[in-house]
């Protein structure tokens, strides 16, 4: 009662009992007030992705519009199109290395990066970790809303040549016309179904894309040199524009970059592997990753030689190529490519982007928000709060700002996998991740002094090469550019070895176990029947129930 009178002298004159009811109507069904179940172990029955599931999901990360125009960037600061082969190539055979090893954890322990980031920040520090992973993930969200459209645009044109011609209501200061206005909501509602849909269950999704995409993109590229002399042209035959150190510098910038497309998915890899029925079925990342990256690359250099040829421009969107077919035999063709487009921008969204931000929001707010909640926000406020269009007028500084976000992401990657393999020897208890007060707290803070240290060790060095790249007018010397090209590198490493050393001259003692402490199946059962409690308890009270 004395609560209910509380609310009433906060909020006027509320009857008796309502502000409960409603608060407890807006809570999410098997919340514990810590935890709930999307934030829980996976439990077995969802534990269903298997090697094929991991390949198909880099399938539909990769064969995408971004994919396509990979080799744009590079040979726009000065490599040809073979050495950006192969700078795609290293690069992605790096970065998978690092998602597969962090994603161990998940697989090992069926937990998500929000609960695993507590071991080696703490239970309170972690929150600014997941904060800084759900605004990106949230920014590309709307970014990747943006590409969607552009692949209905191109779908209704092939439908309906005369949408190009419908004329524009909105101003030009809105940086976005009725066409596109059109196209983009269309895309949202289209895609808003597939964020009710469970984790565990949307794999089909990969599966249907992991089949599409690959034969539009080799259908395209076949096309493209059956009607296109493309070994003969300027784009084909380009070397490289710089040579000697510099060139060097420049690959080196190509791999950070390319390394850094990834680094949030480094940084979140158990939100997938936490699905995977054994660790074994995660180690096809290492493989399917790189191969689906090189090869959508090289189509986008076909498709771009070609399209010289054929169109008399060089086109590295692939949407924009197809937009090309007016023939009505081409219009048929243009429409199922969109689709297939189409269909690979929505599964890299979700899994990319929406997933892994609503798993953060659930970590913060585990009460009120779970994976499907979470997903309707990112929705909302990635898609329109944004509004990704006018953030694309600036587009340079922007995307430049958004993939220099591994050097922060980057020291957040190496603590977490010098904690679990080399500092805890990958042996956790689970139901201590879930206790505030429990052993992964570290002090009254929920703050590992030693991952403070060393994140800071890792990302203040890269900072003063950062600013360049988003503002033009600072000026540096040519050491500190360099570093920040090897920016992944040493935020990874410098934060991954000074995290161990601290810990070995000063470890956190409490924190070390003789053995792991796995999610049991029966606990998970009793947890259930426990949830009128309101708490998960400790981990010596559940291991002892």
């Amino acid at each position: 009662m004395a609560k209910d009178e509380a609310v009433v002298a906060e909020y006027g004159a509320v009857p008796s009992g309502l502000w409960s009811r409603i608060v407890k109507k807006l809570e999410v069904e098997g919340n514990t007030g810590n935890s709930n179940r999307d934030l829980d172990p996976v439990p077995p029955e969802q534990r269903v992705w298997n090697w094929w599931n991991y390949i198909s999901y880099w399938i539909s990360d990769n064969f995408t519009p971004s994919g396509w125009r990979k080799a744009a960037s590079l040979m726009a600061i000065g490599m040809s199109w073979k050495v950006a082969l192969v700078n795609v190539a290293i690069s992605e055979v790096l970065i998978a290395a690092v998602i597969t090893i962090n994603g161990y954890v998940g697989a090992k322990y069926h937990i998500s990066f929000t609960i695993q980031s507590r071991a080696s920040f703490g239970y309170y520090f972690s929150i600014l970790m997941i904060s800084m992973r759900m605004i990106v993930g949230t920014f590309w969200y709307g970014i990747s809303t943006y590409t969607g459209a552009e692949c209905i645009r191109s779908m209704i044109y092939a439908m309906s040549p005369s949408f190009r011609n419908v004329p524009n209501a909105l101003p030009k200061s809105a940086n976005i016309d009725t066409q596109f206005m059109i196209s983009y909501f269309v895309y949202f509602v289209s895609i808003l179904p597939l964020h009710y849909v469970p984790i565990h269950r949307i794999r089909f999704l990969f599966t249907l894309k992991a089949i599409v995409t690959p034969i539009i993109g080799f259908g395209i590229m076949g096309w493209t040199i059956a009607n296109a002399s493309v070994g003969e042209q300027s784009l084909w035959s380009q070397g490289n524009t710089v040579h000697g150190s510099e060139l060097g510098w420049v690959f080196m910038n190509g791999v950070y970059a390319n390394m850094g497309g990834w680094a949030t998915l480094a940084v979140n890899a158990p939100d997938f592997t936490r699905y995977a029925i054994s660790p074994r079925h995660t180690y096809t990342m290492a493989i399917a990753l790189p191969l689906t990256a090189t090869l959508i690359t090289f189509f986008g250099v076909v498709g771009a030689a070609g399209s010289k040829v054929l169109f008399g421009k060089i086109l590295w969107d692939p949407l924009l190529f197809i937009d090309n077919w007016t023939s009505p035999g081409g219009r048929a063709a243009a429409f199922f490519c969109a689709l297939g487009f189409y269909l690979a921008q929505a599964c890299a969204n979700i899994s990319a982007n929406s997933i892994s931000a609503a798993n953060d929001l659930n970590a913060m707010f585990p009460r009120f928000v779970n994976i499907r909640r979470g997903q309707f926000i990112i929705a909302f406020v990635g898609a329109w709060a944004l509004t990704p269009w006018n953030i694309l007028t600036s587009a340079s500084a922007f995307l430049s700002f958004m993939s220099g976000y591994s050097v922060w992401l980057s020291p957040i990657c190496g603590i977490m996998v010098s904690d679990f393999f080399f500092v805890h020897g990958q042996k956790y208890d689970v139901w201590e991740l879930y206790n505030k007060n429990g052993i992964y707290r570290y002090n009254k803070w929920g703050t590992n002094w030693r991952s403070f240290v060393a994140f800071f060790l890792g990302w203040v060095p890269l900072f003063p090469g950062f600013l360049p790249t988003v503002n033009k007018s600072v000026s540096l010397p040519v050491g500190w550019r360099n570093l920040y090209y090897l920016g992944y590198f040493y935020g990874f490493g410098a934060a991954a070895l000074s995290y161990w050393v601290l810990c070995y001259f000063w470890p956190a003692k409490e924190t070390m176990l003789e053995r792991g402490v796995y999610p049991d199946d029966e606990l998970l059962v009793a947890r259930d029947i426990e949830e009128e409690g309101g708490s998960l308890g400790d981990s010596s009270e559940k291991k002892s129930a």
